[in-house]
Order: C-alpha cells, then structure tokens, then sequence
C-alpha cells in the first residue's frame, strides 16, 4: 500500500517571507520586553533530522533580541565525565534564569533520536530516559518555566539535497559531520526512533509541535507565528499570529497514518 499522501500546503514567497519575518520579529522584541519586565523564563527546543533547518529557523528568532537575554544552547559530545553524570545534569546549568528566553538546538531529546539510532546509550539508559523525561519536563514547568517543544520534519529527498548543499558550500561546509555521512543510510531507523519519541514523550501539559520543514522560509515564520500565538504579551498583534494547521500542529498518533509526518 502506498504511503498516504500529505495535504499540499501554500509556500511563502520571498517578497511575503521577508515582509512577514520583519512584522515577526517586531512582535518577538514586544514579548522580549514583557520577559525582562515580569522575569519570566523561557525554553524552546528545536528537534529535528539534520539539515531540517534548526540553525536558520534560531538565527531568524534571534536576530534582534537582546543578547543578554537570549541564549542558544547547541552542546557537543558529552565528556567522560558527563557520561557517569544523571543524564540531564549537563543540561540544567543551560536553563533560563529570569528574564531569559534560551533555544535549544537540539536537547535532552538527543537520547530518543541520535544516541538511539547510532547506539551511544544501551537500551536500559534509553530506557530510563524515555520513563523519566516527561517527569522532568513537569518539574520544569512547576518551576515556572514555560516550555515549548518544535520537531521539524523534512522528506528523505530534501535531506539529501540540503546535505549535498552543505558539503558544496564553503560557508556551511563546517556543518557535515561524520553522523551526516549516516542520516541517509538510516533514515528509516531514524523515522522509528522519531515515532516512537513523538508517541512515548507526547503530553498536554508539554506537547510536541509538529513544523512541516521542506520549504525552510515558510517553516521559519510558521514556528514563530505558532509560538508567539502561545504567549501573551503587551501590543501583541493577533493578525499576524494565526499559522497554518497543515504546516504547524500539536503532534497526534493519527499523524502517523494520514501523510502529516515523512515516513
């Protein structure tokens, strides 16, 4: 039986994308300054393949925001000594304080997908992770974190083509990374490995949204409209906010069988 085909989607053009990113990015700055206000913390994790666009999509929310308050989180292989630590302990000193909004680029979500599919972690530790991790995503939100969790999907023919891409261009060459060399090959242990993270850590107190990422400027400006529809902010102008329910969504097991998510 062939794959169910997803429903088509309008794509952004570049005169639309760069009017609307600068009326959104206009709205980010409004809601930067309620955060510094009222203190208030905020975490978004950007999942995803790689070349899914998390980079660009980051770069674009930051891009006028204060840097003092605003970080992005992209941590490296763990050391040794991170790997006789709890698993989460070398992402708790990267959480935001007041005032913050902190990215992640990519996150303790690592354990689902990469360490997973390329067997960095046993299945006990993966194990572990997949039974415990919504239990601390709780406690963060208890805390008062307000916490937003983004997996972009992109097709296997997008992948391939935007990795080529990297390792042709002299600027973004220092993105391809041994584990590149893999994503294709496995692509299949990576559709199961996301699947079953989208079903095991998916929550209504923590959802996981959902950003359709083949056509990267609609993505980008989809992400921030959902994400700034979330939040309440002084001067926030709702006209802008309404994203596109066939290219942003609260992820549901039915999206595994009706063609919203790449097989």
């Amino acid at each position: 039986m062939p794959d169910p085909q997803p429903p088509p989607y309008e794509r952004i053009s570049t005169k639309q994308y760069e009017r609307l990113l600068h009326d959104l990015q206009v709205e980010l700055v409004k809601l930067q300054r309620d955060f510094i206000r009222d203190g208030e913390r905020t975490l978004v994790i950007l999942e995803g393949r790689d070349a899914a666009g998390k980079d660009g999509t980051i770069k674009r929310i930051t891009e006028h925001l204060s840097p003092r308050e605003t970080r992005v989180v992209a941590l490296g292989k763990p050391s040794d000594r991170d790997q006789t630590t709890w698993y989460f302990q070398r992402y708790a000193p990267h959480l935001p304080a007041a005032s913050e909004l902190v990215l992640f680029n990519r996150s303790w979500y690592n354990r689902a997908g990469v360490e997973r599919v390329m067997h960095f972690c046993t299945p006990d530790q993966y194990e572990e992770f997949m039974t415990s991790v919504l239990d601390f995503e709780h406690m963060l939100i208890r805390s008062g974190i307000r916490l937003f969790k983004y997996y972009l999907d992109i097709s296997k023919a997008e992948q391939k083509e935007r990795l080529e891409d990297r390792r042709k261009s002299p600027l973004t060459q220092w993105k391809i990374s041994s584990l590149d060399e893999k994503a294709l090959d496995l692509w299949d242990d990576y559709s199961e490995a996301r699947n079953d993270m989208l079903l095991r850590t998916r929550d209504p107190i923590a959802p996981w949204i959902v950003v359709r990422a083949n056509h990267k400027k609609t993505a980008r400006v989809q992400l921030i409209q959902d994400l700034l529809s979330r939040l309440d902010y002084e001067g926030k102008d709702k006209s802008l906010l309404k994203p596109d329910p066939s290219v942003v969504f609260e992820f549901d097991p039915v999206h595994l069988e009706n063609g919203m998510l790449e097989p």
